[in-house]
């Protein structure tokens, strides 16, 4: 929750500052978020490469495991086409990039920035920081009248970190390992879905 609340209040910031014109033309151009992305993507591929413990999660989870992050994939996708429709100013192809997120919003939101411009990257990035949120605090909730999965699937690419310790105590130790392996797929697939997506 902390962590979120310290995004929310630094991109706020930006916003203000962005709206003052005190920060020089330099960083608003393409070339300059390709280049936040290309160093963004080397840090979640050391982040990743450097966790022993996540690897040795891949190396001996069973097949059926895969059906997790699968599920999230198809629940987001399939729960964002179906509210596509009564937002008005978005086309489907945008809902569904948005949605393939899985509330990495940092990553996420550039990509779709460079693709589709600052206003579509701004509600990319809002939306998955409020899933963030959302997780932090339903947690309990979700744990209790849907099930330890459903926490999981709340927290989407978060459960392998953010969302993770709170993930663990209220739906059991015994699935953390299962919210450690879906949250790492699920954060390999952004670079590749939502691009994907927005290609058509």
């Amino acid at each position: 929750m902390k962590n979120s609340l310290i995004i929310l209040g630094f991109f706020a910031c930006g916003t203000i500052l962005g709206l003052s014109g005190y920060i020089p033309d330099l960083p608003h151009g393409e070339d300059f978020s390709m280049y936040v992305l290309y160093l963004l993507m080397f840090l979640v591929g050391l982040g990743i490469g450097g966790d022993s413990h996540a690897w040795s999660v891949l190396k001996n989870a069973n097949f059926k495991i895969l059906l997790v992050p699968l599920a999230i994939v198809v629940g987001s996708l399939g729960g964002a086409a179906l509210i596509a429709g009564f937002l008005g100013g978005m086309s489907l192809q945008d809902v569904l990039a948005v949605s393939s997120g899985f509330g990495y919003y940092s990553l996420s939101s550039l990509y779709i920035t460079s693709m589709r411009g600052e206003m579509m990257g701004t509600v990319a990035l809002l939306s998955n920081i409020m899933r963030e949120i959302f997780t932090l605090l339903m947690t309990p909730f979700l744990v209790r009248y849907s099930g330890p999965l459903a926490a999981i699937a709340s927290g989407g690419a978060t459960s392998m970190d953010t969302t993770l310790p709170i993930i663990s105590l209220y739906s059991g130790k015994e699935f953390a390992v299962i919210s450690l392996f879906s949250g790492i797929v699920l954060t390999v697939l952004v670079p590749f879905l939502v691009p994907f997506i927005l290609s058509f």
